[in-house]
């Protein structure tokens, strides 16, 4: 990895550790620290080779990260941060200090060790692997949406095979905890220690989706720090041979928040094709993969948005998408598995009868988000659509795998089923971008 190359990502991590220290919220020595969100942000800079470590506290604290090369020396290096006030809307108003440290100079796909906080109290030590920034890498993604506070039956199966090291990168697909405002914020302090196990080892990516609507999405804006400048609501990143969009469908149904965050989103996007779909970008990072809460298509019983022909989300994005050659389209929001059959303009463009997933003609959608939430799962309309490929209503999440510029594969696995994969498919294209669909 030459740490020098500008197409290089910056990539930042929020690693969630958690003190338990018995000292009530209002004393002014730190109650608690746990790293929020291990969204480890990956985003580019003009520091390659770096994340950002995030977490919280109850009191205003040093920002500082100790870490080391695995194996090395404990904690020779240090870097050090800020921290950024939140005050809950509730009506406790409640405050709360988001701290951001960003660790530089890192070797890609080394693995150190670290722990964050200062000495008002530190975190329990974890260990995380710098992504590999090299385009032949092929990283390993779990995949999911709507993961509560209540329920969150994937939870362990997760957490267990984040430890084991199957993943390089979680996708967390909008709806945490159910609901990060509820009492007073103090679910969604709740829900980020539930997930430290997981997101203290890999990169936690994410995207809003409409359980963070309240407050305007304070929550999710605050606890959430994603690639450049949108507060976390759309941003944009590379990692082996993909280029990873990440968007918020919700500017399409809230817009007592400013009907101008939909524009703003739209020409972003636009934009942010354009230019991954220059003709040096595009055979360097061939697939466009993008990440949105609120689906296109679904064929789930509920009348939710997806269910309905004249959709918001479609004439807002399936031409924008399809114009500019998307290759797979991640969603979440119904609390189902859906694989769908390559579609346009609700009609199906297989590649073939024999291998429809084979450079296919139109892009290729999957909905998943029953990885577990105090609303259950939802059911299916008995008579699904010609695209309607798979469907499962069990409790799970999806893996993917971007193995090289022409091939990913994908599979689901069910946690009611003790981790069985019960659907896979190859998605193969020798060819990208829009003339691919002729």
């Amino acid at each position: 990895c030459d740490c020098h190359d500008k197409t290089v990502l910056f990539f930042g991590c929020h690693l969630l550790a958690f003190i338990n220290a018995p000292v009530s919220e209002s004393n002014s020595s730190v109650r608690s620290i746990y790293i929020i969100s291990n969204d480890w942000e990956l985003f580019f800079t003009g520091e390659p080779c770096s994340m950002v470590v995030t977490w919280t506290t109850f009191s205003k604290t040093e920002s500082k990260v100790e870490y080391s090369l695995l194996g090395g020396r404990l904690f020779e290096m240090t870097a050090k941060g800020d921290a950024t006030l939140f005050v809950d809307s509730g009506k406790e108003k409640r405050r709360m200090y988001i701290h951001r440290v960003t660790l530089t100079g890192l070797k890609p796909a080394a693995a150190y060790a670290y722990h964050c906080g200062s000495d008002d109290g530190w975190s329990d030590v974890f260990s995380f692997t710098a992504l590999n920034n090299n385009t032949s890498f092929s990283p390993r993604f779990a995949l999911y949406g709507d993961l509560g506070n209540e329920n969150p039956q994937s939870l362990a199966r997760l957490q267990k095979e984040t430890q084991l090291g199957m993943y390089d990168v979680i996708l967390h697909i909008g709806d945490f905890a159910y609901d990060m405002h509820e009492d007073n914020a103090r679910i969604g302090d709740e829900f980020m220690r539930q997930i430290q196990s997981i997101a203290a080892y890999v990169p936690y990516m994410t995207c809003p989706g409409n359980h963070e609507s309240t407050y305007n999405f304070s929550n999710y804006r605050n606890r959430f720090s994603m690639p450049g400048q949108t507060e976390s609501l759309w941003y944009s990143w590379n990692l082996g041979s993909a280029h990873i969009i990440s968007l918020s469908t919700e500017v399409y149904f809230y817009l007592e928040f400013g009907q101008e965050l939909l524009f703003k989103q739209y020409n972003w996007l636009k934009k942010d094709l354009e230019e991954a779909n220059k003709p040096e970008n595009r055979a360097v990072r061939p697939w466009i993969i993008t990440m949105g809460h609120r689906p296109m298509y679904c064929s789930d019983d509920d009348q939710d948005d997806c269910t309905k022909f004249d959709s918001y989300v479609t004439p807002g994005l399936e031409d924008l998408f399809y114009n500019y050659g998307v290759d797979l389209e991640l969603w979440a929001h119904e609390h189902t598995y859906e694989r769908l059959w390559p579609v346009y303009g609700d009609m199906v463009y297989n590649g073939s009868k024999e291998q429809p997933y084979v450079n296919p003609k139109a892009p290729i959608h999957i909905i998943t988000g029953s990885a577990g939430c105090r609303e259950k799962t939802d059911r299916f309309n008995p008579n699904p659509k010609e695209w309607s490929a798979f469907r499962s209503t069990d409790y799970g999440y999806t893996r993917m795998q971007v193995v090289n510029t022409t091939h990913v594969y994908l599979e689901q696995v069910s946690d009611d089923q003790y981790g069985k994969v019960i659907d896979s498919i190859w998605v193969v294209k020798e060819k990208h971008g829009f003339s691919a669909w002729f």
